[in-house]
């Protein structure tokens, strides 16, 4: 058994490292960008188009409604199709609890008269005491509490998102990603969620406050991330202990 434990710890341990081996003496190394959700969705041939028989007054107009033609529609609509995601967060948020509570309680419990038992008890006891005020209990307590939280997040990124599925309903599944190095660190940063066509601006743009199960991750990894961050056993020690 404890054989199987360290084993399991060994493993453990070195698959945490696995991620800090990657920038151990270098830059840290970008992600693949094949075979992603993305990659495929711009590999998808989608399905064939019947083109219809081109009208007379067709062939000989200057326009088309094409989305390739100068007045047509650029936006994305289909799968493998690319927009930009313009994300401006700027939140603030302040709480601010305040509770107070006191108790005071006074119990007392006589008994005069119990069969004759306290007349008899106090004949055993020394002058003064009497069984007739058996019990005599008193309480008090207090708290207080007292909590604030305080939060300010600001934002602002823009990037090119694909589109990696078309839902039955017409809402466009989106996916990107974008990484950005210096030196020996990496920022990465991911969003993900669903649009609907009609929300995404004729710049082909849409905000993220536009974006349904919207998923935004600003991070990154490098060794000044891995400074920052408690070692894996303080990890541990933090949830285990109690205390």
């Amino acid at each position: 058994m404890m054989k199987k434990t360290a084993t399991f710890l060994i493993a453990m341990l070195a698959m945490s490292a696995c991620g800090r081996m990657d920038h151990l003496g270098k830059p840290p190394s970008f992600s693949a960008n094949q075979q992603t959700p993305e990659h495929v969705a711009m590999l998808w041939p989608g399905l064939p188009m019947h083109a219809q028989p081109h009208r007379a007054v067709d062939r000989s107009s200057l326009w088309s409604g094409g989305q390739q033609s100068l007045l047509g529609d650029r936006r994305a609509m289909k799968k493998g199709d690319i927009l930009t995601v313009v994300i401006e967060i700027d939140e603030k948020a302040e709480i601010s609890n305040d509770s107070a509570r006191a108790r005071n309680g006074t119990e007392e419990l006589e008994i005069p008269q119990l069969f004759g038992l306290p007349q008899r008890v106090d004949q055993n006891l020394p002058a003064g005491a009497s069984m007739a005020e058996a019990v005599t209990i008193g309480s008090k307590s207090q708290s207080n509490g007292k909590g604030s939280v305080k939060r300010k997040e600001k934002l602002t990124l823009r990037v090119a998102a694909t589109v990696v599925d078309v839902l039955p309903n017409g809402v466009l599944s989106i996916s990107g990603s974008q990484e950005l190095r210096v030196n020996f660190e990496l920022r990465e940063l991911l969003v993900s969620g669903f649009v609907r066509p009609q929300d995404i601006s004729r710049q082909n743009e849409i905000t993220y406050d536009k974006i349904a199960s919207a998923r935004v991750s600003y991070g990154g990894r490098g060794q000044i991330t891995d400074v920052q961050q408690p070692r894996y056993g303080q990890q541990i020690l933090d949830v285990v202990l109690p205390f």
